[in-house]
């Protein structure tokens, strides 16, 4: 498979040091190393609801595209649940709005969502379904993301359980 999506280059991110430019402060660096790639609380308070739902899935497959969060194999499904800054969201504003090290900053985010597209289209090829949420919408609208899961999956079980009418 291709290493971009739909033909484009992979973005360059220069690398995050002083030798280049780039600085951050002591506090900022340790509040940066708290941050969290996997088990973030948006994806707890998400699997502990689908959980509930007496949904079963595994985290962080690694033989899938992107590691996804949550994979529920059943029914071809795959979750994220995207940090707003890494990911991009609103990005034309967010872009607009950064003021240090915006020369890493802004590649570095145009990267991670160039992946994104990359993930999808591999997982896609491979028969999964993607669905990726912002770890705000989780956190402030859990039932809807929940129900939407749970409508993808209620209708994935109509069109694989035959029905005895047509039988006859």
């Amino acid at each position: 498979m291709a290493n971009h999506p739909a033909g484009e280059e992979p973005i360059k991110v220069p690398r995050f040091e002083e030798a280049a430019g780039f600085y951050t402060t002591k506090q900022r660096s340790k509040i940066m190393s708290k941050i969290k790639g996997k088990h973030s609380k948006p994806e707890l308070v998400l699997r502990k609801a689908l959980w509930a739902k007496n949904l079963r899935f595994r985290l962080h497959d690694k033989t899938l595209p992107g590691k996804p969060d949550i994979v529920i194999k059943k029914y071809k499904l795959v979750v994220f649940v995207d940090g707003e800054f890494w990911h991009g969201y609103d990005w034309q504003n967010l872009k607009a709005r950064l003021n240090k090290n915006s020369a890493f900053w802004i590649p570095k985010i145009e990267r991670n969502m160039q992946k994104d597209r990359l993930h999808n289209e591999q997982l896609r090829a491979v028969g999964y379904t993607v669905f990726r949420f912002w770890s705000e919408e989780v956190n402030k609208n859990l039932p809807k993301v929940v129900n939407q899961i749970m409508l993808y999956i209620e209708a994935i079980k109509e069109i694989k359980i035959p029905s005895p009418f047509n039988e006859m």
